[in-house]
C-alpha cells in the first residue's frame, strides 16, 4: 500500500510541475562553463545551476535519484536520502532527511551538501531560497521518458565525473531495450490495462512515462489517450476497455484486478501480470528490467 501511495502522491506533484517543466527546457543536454572551481550545468527545468568542479557531498530527495546516483558509481557521495530511498541496499545506511514530500531542511543543511538533487518543481520552490542562503545548489532531474532517463544518467556521470561507469550502464540498457524492440517487430501489440490501485481504480494515461514503457515492451495501453498521467476511472469506463492483459503495480492491496474486469479477455485468459511497484514507478536503470518482464509476460 505504501509503495503505491508513493506512486500516487508523486503523480500529483508531477502533474503540478509539468507546466513548469514544459515552459523550461525539455532537453537534458549538459552545458558547462569553467569558472574557477565551479561549473554551470543546465538541469531539466532549463535552469543554469552552478556546481562545484568536484562534488563530494550530495543529498537526494527522491528514490529514483538515489538509485541513479548509485548506478553511475557515485553512491559514496550521498550524505542524505529520504526514508523512501531503499534501493540499492547500501542506501539504508545513509542519513535520512525525511520523506520525499516533506524533507527536513535543517537536517539537510547540517549535512553540509554541495548539491541537493530534487525531482519536481514543487520541491525546487520549497528549497531554493533556504538552501541558496547556505551556498547549497539545487538541481532538478525529472526524466519523463526512457530516453530521458538515459540522458539523465549520462548527465549524472558528468556531474560526478564517473563518465565511464555511466556510459557502460547506458550502453547495456540500450542493448537490452533494442533487443526487446527487435523481438516485438513481428508481434501484434497486446491491449494492456495498467492497474496502479484497485480501489479507487487508478491507471496510467498519456502523461505517464509508464505508457511508453509498456508500449516498448510490446503492449498497447488502452488508456493511452487519457490526458492526465494517473487518472482514476469509473467501473463503467473500465468495463468498456476490454483489455487482453492487466499489469498490476504489485502491493498488498493491489494483487488482483478490479471486479470491473471480471469478464475481460485478460481475466478469462489468466493474463494478469504483477510487477514490483518500485521497478514501475521509478525512472531509473530498472525500467529496462520492467520492459523485459512485461515483454515476457505479454508474449510468452
Amino acid at each position: 500500500m505504501e509503495l503505491n501511495n508513493y506512486i500516487l502522491k508523486n503523480a500529483l506533484i508531477v502533474a503540478l510541475s509539468s507546466l513548469a517543466f514544459l515552459l523550461g527546457s525539455c532537453s537534458v543536454k549538459t552545458t558547462q562553463q569553467s569558472e574557477g572551481q565551479t561549473r554551470i550545468i543546465t538541469d531539466d527545468l532549463g535552469r543554469s545551476v552552478r556546481l562545484p568542479a568536484q562534488i563530494g557531498r550530495a543529498v537526494s530527495l527522491a528514490p529514483n535519484l538515489t538509485e541513479n546516483i548509485f548506478a553511475v558509481g557515485a553512491g559514496d557521495r550521498l550524505v542524505g536520502v529520504t526514508t523512501y530511498c531503499d534501493y540499492p541496499k547500501e542506501a539504508a545506511a545513509i542519513e535520512k532527511v525525511g520523506d520525499t514530500q516533506s524533507p527536513n531542511a535543517e537536517k539537510i543543511i547540517a549535512l553540509m551538501p554541495q548539491v541537493v538533487f530534487v525531482s519536481t518543481a514543487s520541491q525546487l520552490e520549497a528549497f531554493t531560497s533556504v538552501l541558496s542562503d547556505q551556498s547549497i545548489s539545487v538541481f532538478v532531474t525529472n526524466p519523463t521518458s526512457f530516453d530521458a532517463v538515459l540522458k539523465n544518467l549520462n548527465q549524472l556521470g558528468e556531474i560526478f565525473e564517473t563518465e565511464a561507469v555511466a556510459e557502460a550502464l547506458i550502453s547495456d540498457m540500450k542493448r537490452r531495450a533494442d533487443t526487446i524492440e527487435a523481438r516485438n517487430a513481428s508481434e501484434r501489440p497486446i491491449r494492456v490495462f495498467v492497474q496502479i490501485s484497485k480501489e479507487p481504480l487508478y491507471t496510467i494515461g498519456r502523461g505517464s512515462f509508464l505508457t511508453e514503457i509498456v508500449e516498448r515492451a510490446g503492449g498497447y495501453v488502452v488508456t493511452r489517450d487519457v490526458e492526465t498521467a494517473f487518472p482514476v476511472l469509473s467501473k463503467e469506463t473500465a468495463l468498456a476497455l476490454s483489455p487482453e492483459a492487466i499489469i498490476l503495480s504489485d502491493s498488498s492491496d493491489n494483487r488482483e484486478p478490479n471486479e470491473a474486469f471480471n469478464d475481460s479477455p485478460a481475466v478469462r485468459d489468466g493474463r494478469v501480470v504483477r510487477i514490483n511497484a518500485d521497478i514501475l514507478s521509478r525512472p531509473g536503470p530498472r525500467l529496462v528490467q520492467a520492459i523485459e518482464e512485461i515483454n515476457r509476460s505479454l508474449h510468452q
